[in-house]
Order: structure tokens, then C-alpha cells, then sequence
């Protein structure tokens, strides 16, 4: 795993090579590798200098999360993490220089490596990315990360990349100071070995070891450190809520251990760590957003036997948001786009879209004006059908009217190729019944991306009833082509995700039309980890929207339908009040044209408080037990598979990471509590918190991830 070589001049070359893994990481066998290549080129009279590189792309790409999912005591974490900890100590103050030749992109422990070593050289490509961002699978930096960088940049330029797992390019690592020098990639293991041959390698006792150390921007206990711990901490807590570890316990170490040696800093940064790596938050992250998250990306449950299709140009109905969404998310992706609207300026308003968001990362200078002009002639903005001719792939992006999709679905279908595919942007509509006027059933998909398409990752591949298995595959491989994660659902009305998130907005109408103060009922979303609370998100995408949901069900379900317990209040704010949400000014906020907001005090007239409130735990637990609740059904009816559904909730609508998901909330809570916990609010909020047989029986079998 690593190569050892001298040359004749003491130059000894560290080469890491993990080569039963895909990329380099950092795991048992190779960090005892490591450390016995650092003791040996240590030990060697021959070798006056050291270069540590890579023969791979990459330079490493960070720790290996097997080596941390399986930890269950703080002793397995500092027997896990504690050798790694501690070479890297010994490689800074055995006297000799190390150089990192930074070939690639340095992650977590691979910049750690690099931060130990006396100096930093990296290769000019933009594409190399450095940082430690352990935060966002809910650990830290555990060999020196957290104790070094503040070291070296100080604790104001260091927080961001800890706490927030930021990365830079080369030029803005040279900029702030994490490497030393950035040269050509053809001169990178000269230019070390020349420095390991000047008088700059002879001195290499690290500033933090010396007499005379001084913080850059100053120590923790001096005002202007102290002033950013405090501001810190007032901003993750307002960001987290206090629900997520692993920044907390970043701040700790760079609080507690900068003001001791960096000996006992390391020691406090592996108690720390022992404390993440056995923490339920961070099995969550990284089980969901980690393995679960890679398995849907890789397509892991695509049909192996059906060949991958590619894409090259598409059509989309619809120049509307959605629409020039899909229209600009594909552009950049490289492909042909077709976008198609009844009228010219409307087709063209929708390729504006695109030009705007490409026109501010121009301003910006992250994207050259070439590459805009490139990206935005790809699409033809049109509104005849006959432009689709050639496209492998047309998608509906119309009005949520089966009458409308139906129209757009046999005029498209008339241009396009035989073997081309059809999908329905619906977010709400069966596909099934959409399908049933396509002269080419097998080849109609549900594909219901979530808006803004741009920023939203997420896809629900929807299989009809008659939807070929081949046209899930490809429309699997359209949704990586076009940068997408993809999730498969089976057909049924609302699908998986409006159905499982549409709880958390229901539950927030029906507690408001129970007389809860409204202010209890966001302050219980937004502490529970939501991305916004339930009332202020209703807004958002207007009231009007689920209002139109509900008579199209009741129109569908016919006598069948039964009223919910939010009806009436979708009624009272669509129907009497024409509160429709930010849209128009006004719904449950005010929405004032010079910006701010709040709680429209009106609310108190038309839903009265009741005299009695509920407690902030119980408001709190409707509103995230609906959510799991519903997708538990989904599992149990084989609308979505566990994976999915958990991969859905955090990229689909932001459910809390640490949770793992909408399943995973279930075994973090305990499934025996949560079941128990159900039925209490079942007995006295409604049928809609009975709990299904087969979540029940899983409760009994011990949990969704009892293996992990």
C-alpha cells in the first residue's frame, strides 16, 4: 500500500497506493502501512528528506467509513483512530523535513497527513479539492485537523472549513495559507525534492512546537477569538437547534484545545471523536448519506440485464418554472434541449430561466462567458411539436389538469421517434392513469422532480402499471446523465414523497384548526430540524396548491373520499379568505413587498386558540411521527423500498440527516417507544396515527437498521 524508495541524493518517496480499494483511504491495513513507511524512512540514516505522494488521481481521498461504522464503545474509537492520531505526530517532530506532494484531491485524514508533514505542494489543477468536511457525515477531523489548521490560518479562517466542511481549489488553499506553494503538476516532485535539498528543510521544528508560539489572529482566551466563539455558537445553535453533534464537538476541540498543547489538544480532539463515532446521529448520517445515498447514485437497483441508454437531446412541455428548470439542469448536463410552450415568448421567458441563473454565476466568476453562451444555445425554445422529432426523451411539465397532459401527451407522441421515451412531470396524478391515452404504454414513466429543479437533487421514477421494466432502467440513466439522484416509486396517488411530506403541512393545519397557537406549531418544526417551519413552507409553495390537491381527490375518489382533518382549514384560507401564500402577498404570514414577515394576526380570529395548549414535545412529534408514519405505509404497500425512502426524505424535502431519514427516525427513537408513542396520539388525535400491521411486527423484529 505504500512504496518505499531512496534515491541517491536522501531523498526517500512515501507513494500511497490503496489498491484493493477504488480510491486511496485510509483504513487498518493502510494506516498501518503508512506508519510503518513513516517509522522506516524515520529510522533510515540514508534519507535526509521525505516526499509523501500518491500514484493515484487522487491524493487521498479521506477515511474509510467501514473502519468508523462498526464502532461501538470509546475504546474500539481510540483503538480505531488513536495509531493514525499519533504517526502523524511522530512524523512532525522527528526531526527530519516531510513534504506533501499533493498529486490530487486531500480529504479529511488526506489533508491531515498533509497539514502534519513541514511543507505543502500542490499541483495546479482547479480540480483538486482540500479540506476536512467530516462534519457533514456527523464526525470531525480525528488525527490533528481540528488542532492544526487554527495553528496554522488561526481559528477565524479555520472554522469554516471545520464546521461547515468547506473546500478549497489549490490557488484558494495558497490563498489562505494551507499549502505552501502551487506549482505545475509535471513539477510537483521536483519542486519537493528540491526543497527537501535547500536550507528552508533543515529547520523543521513546527511553529506550534516552538518557545515563542503565537496564534495567527490571536489565541482562544483573547478578546477577538473569544468574540468568534461566541458568535459561533449562537449561529450553529440557531442553525442546528442543538440536534447536531458533530459541530458542536468541532467547536469544543478548537475551544478547549487551542489553549493547551497541541500534545493534550489531540487528546482532547480523540475524545471527541470517540464521542461522534458512537454517537446514534452519526450512524444515521452515515448509513444514509453515505452507503444508501452512494447506492442510489451508483443505480444499484437498476436492471442489470437492460443496456445502458444514453441521451443526447430532449424535449420538455412546459416553460413554466418547472419546465426551464428541467430545461437548464439538462443544458448544462450537455444535452440538445427542446423547449417547448403554445406560444413563441413563452418558450422564450422559459429559456430566460436558464439565462438568469447562468448570467449570475458568470457575475460572480464562477462560470466563463463562453461556457454560458455554450450552455444556453443548447436549448431551442419552440412551440412546434415537430422540433421533438430526434429526441430520446420528452417530458410534461404542464398544468396538474388530466385533460391538458393528455392533449400534450398525444400531440408529442405523434413526433416523436418510436423508440423514444414519454414522462409526466406530475406531482400528484397517477401514472397509470395518465398513461391510458399513450399509444405506447411500456414506454410512459412517472419522472417528478422537485422544485427549484436547479438546486433540488432529487427524482421519483414512477413506474406505471404498464411501464416497462427497460424504460425504468432508462429513465434511471436519464436522471444520472442530468446529475440527478434518483429514487423508484410504484404508482399511487401523491406518489411517496408528497404523500410522507404532505403530513408535516397537514398535521401544522390540523393542529392550527385544533386552536394551537400558531407560533408553538413553527417553533415545533423549526426545533425539530426542519429546514422551515410547517405553516411558514405552506406559504412557500402556496395553500392554493394542496387546496387543488384535495378537490382533484375528491373529484377522483368520488363518495369514497373521507374528509381530513385539514380540509376545512384549506377551505376557510383558499375559499372565504384568498390567502393563498407568498404568492400573493398573503396566507398564513404577511408577506410585505418591502421584505420581512410574520404570523398574520388574523389567524387567531378564524382558528381561536384553544384554552388549553399542548406541550412543545407533542406538537413536535405529530409533526415529524406523521411523516414516518406515512412512509412506514409506503414501505408496507411496496410503494418505495426502506432505501429509497429514507434517501427521499433528506434529499427531497430536508428531514433532519441526523434522524437518517423518515425510517430512520423510527429505530433513533426506539420502535417499540415509537409504536407505543402512536398509539397514545391515535386514541386521541385520530386514525391517522394508527400504526400499520407491518410496522408493528418490525417493531416486534427489533427496527428498520437493526443490522447497523
Amino acid at each position: 500500500m505504500i512504496d518505499y524508495r531512496i534515491d541517491a541524493d536522501g531523498i526517500a518517496t512515501l507513494t500511497i497506493h490503496v489498491a484493493d480499494r477504488p480510491m486511496n483511504v485510509l483504513n487498518h491495513a493502510s494506516i498501518a502501512a503508512f506508519d510503518a513507511a513513516v517509522k522506516q524512512a524515520i529510522a533510515d540514516p540514508a534519507a535526509r528528506g521525505v516526499i509523501v505522494t500518491s500514484s493515484r488521481p487522487e491524493f487521498v481521498a479521506g477515511g474509510d467509513l467501514d473502519l468508523i461504522r462498526h464502532i461501538r464503545t470509546a475504546e474500539e474509537s481510540f483503538a480505531a483512530g488513536g495509531p493514525f492520531s499519533r504517526t502523524l505526530r511522530t512524523l512532525e517532530t522527528s526531526g527530519k523535513p516531510f513534504v506533501a506532494a499533493i498529486n490530487g484531491s486531500a480529504l479529511g485524514g488526506g489533508l491531515e497527513i498533509c497539514l502534519a508533514c513541514h511543507r505543502r505542494i500542490v499541483a495546479d489543477d482547479p480540480k483538486i479539492q482540500l479540506g476536512v468536511p467530516e462534519v457533514t457525515l456527523g464526525l470531525l477531523p480525528g488525527a490533528g485537523g481540528t488542532q492544526r489548521l487554527p495553528r496554522m490560518i488561526g481559528i477565524k479562517a479555520a472554522l469554516p472549513y471545520l464546521l461547515e466542511g468547506r473546500k478549497a481549489d489549490p490557488a484558494k488553499a495558497l490563498e489562505a495559507g494551507i499549502v505552501d506553494e502551487v506549482v505545475p503538476a509535471a513539477q510537483l516532485l521536483e519542486r519537493a525534492r528540491a526543497w527537501l535539498l535547500s536550507d528552508g528543510a533543515k529547520s523543521v521544528v513546527k511553529p506550534w512546537d516552538g518557545k515563542h508560539f503565537k496564534f495567527p489572529g490571536g489565541a482562544p482566551q483573547t478578546a477577538g477569538p473569544t468574540q468568534i466563539f461566541f458568535a459561533a455558537g449562537g449561529a450553529l445553535l440557531a442553525k442546528t437547534q442543538g440536534l447536531q453533534p458533530a459541530p458542536e464537538a468541532i467547536l469544543a476541540c478548537v475551544y478547549d484545545g487551542c489553549q493547551v498543547d497541541i500534545d493534550t489538544g489531540l487528546r482532547i480532539e480523540q475524545r471527541q471523536f470517540a464521542r461522534l463515532a458512537t454517537s446514534q446521529a452519526t450512524k444515521n448520517m452515515i448509513r444514509t448519506l453515505f452507503y444508501d445515498l452512494g447506492e442510489a447514485n451508483r443505480l444499484a437497483g437498476r436492471a442489470k440485464d437492460v443496456p445502458v441508454r444514453k441521451f443526447s437531446r430532449v424535449g420538455i412541455l412546459g416553460a413554466g418554472m418547472m419546465g426551464a428548470g428541467l430545461a437548464h439542469v439538462s443544458a448544462l448536463a450537455g444535452l440538445d434541449v427542446v423547449l417547448l410552450d403554445t406560444t413563441q415568448a413563452s418558450a422564450e421567458q422559459g429559456k430566460a430561466y436558464g439565462a438568469k441563473i447562468l448570467d449570475a454565476q458568470v457575475a460572480r466568476g464562477r462560470l466563463a462567458q463562453a461556457q454560458r453562451d455554450s450552455t444556453l444555445a443548447r436549448v431551442k425554445a419552440t412551440t412546434e411539436y415537430a422540433d421533438l422529432a430526434g429526441c430520446e426523451i420528452v417530458i410534461e411539465a404542464v398544468f396538474e389538469d388530466r385533460a391538458v397532459k393528455a392533449e400534450v401527451t398525444r400531440r408529442a407522441e405523434a413526433a416523436m421517434s418510436a423508440d423514444a421515451i414519454f414522462a409526466s412531470n406530475t406531482s400528484t396524478l397517477p401514472i397509470t392513469g395518465l398513461a391510458e391515452v399513450s399509444a405506447r404504454p411500456g414506454q410512459f414513466v412517472g419522472l417528478h422532480f422537485f422544485s427549484p429543479v436547479e438546486k433540488m437533487p432529487l427524482v421519483e421514477v414512477i413506474r406505471g402499471a404498464q411501464t416497462s421494466e427497460a424504460t425504468i432502467a432508462h429513465a434511471l440513466d436519464f436522471a444520472k446523465r442530468i446529475r440527478k439522484t434518483p429514487i423508484v416509486v410504484n404508482d399511487c396517488p401523491a406518489f411517496y414523497a408528497n404523500r410522507a411530506f404532505g403530513m408535516y403541512a397537514y398535521e401544522a393545519m390540523t393542529l392550527l384548526g385544533e386552536g394551537v397557537n400558531p407560533a408553538l406549531i413553527e417553533n415545533a418544526g423549526r426545533m425539530a430540524g426542519m429546514p422551515m417551519p410547517p405553516l411558514a413552507l405552506i406559504d412557500e409553495f402556496s395553500v392554493e396548491l394542496l387546496h387543488k390537491a384535495l378537490k382533484q381527490a375528491r373529484i377522483d375518489q368520488g363518495s369514497a373520499y373521507r374528509e381530513q382533518p385539514q380540509d376545512a382549514v384549506m377551505e376557510v384560507m383558499v375559499e372565504q379568505l384568498g390567502r393563498l401564500g407568498r404568492k400573493v402577498g398573503q396566507g398564513f404570514y404577511e408577506h410585505p413587498a418591502e421584505g420581512g414577515k410574520r404570523l398574520w394576526p388574523g389567524l387567531a380570529t378564524h382558528f381561536p386558540l384553544a384554552a388549553e395548549q399542548p406541550t412543545l414535545e407533542e406538537v413536535r412529534d405529530r409533526l415529524m411521527y406523521a411523516q414516518s408514519l406515512e412512509a412506514a405505509r409506503c414501505v408496507a404497500e411496496g410503494i418505495v423500498t426502506e432505501r429509497d425512502a429514507d434517501v427521499g426524505s433528506l434529499l427531497g424535502w430536508g428531514f433532519p440527516s441526523v434522524l437518517g431519514g423518515v425510517l430512520g427516525q423510527i429505530d433513533t427513537v426506539g420502535p417499540g417507544r415509537f409504536v407505543e408513542r402512536c398509539d397514545a396520539m391515535a386514541r386521541r388525535h385520530g386514525e391517522r396515527f394508527e400504526v400499520p400491521p407491518a410496522l408493528r411486527e418490525l417493531a416486534a423484529r427489533g427496527g428498520f437498521y437493526r443490522a447497523t
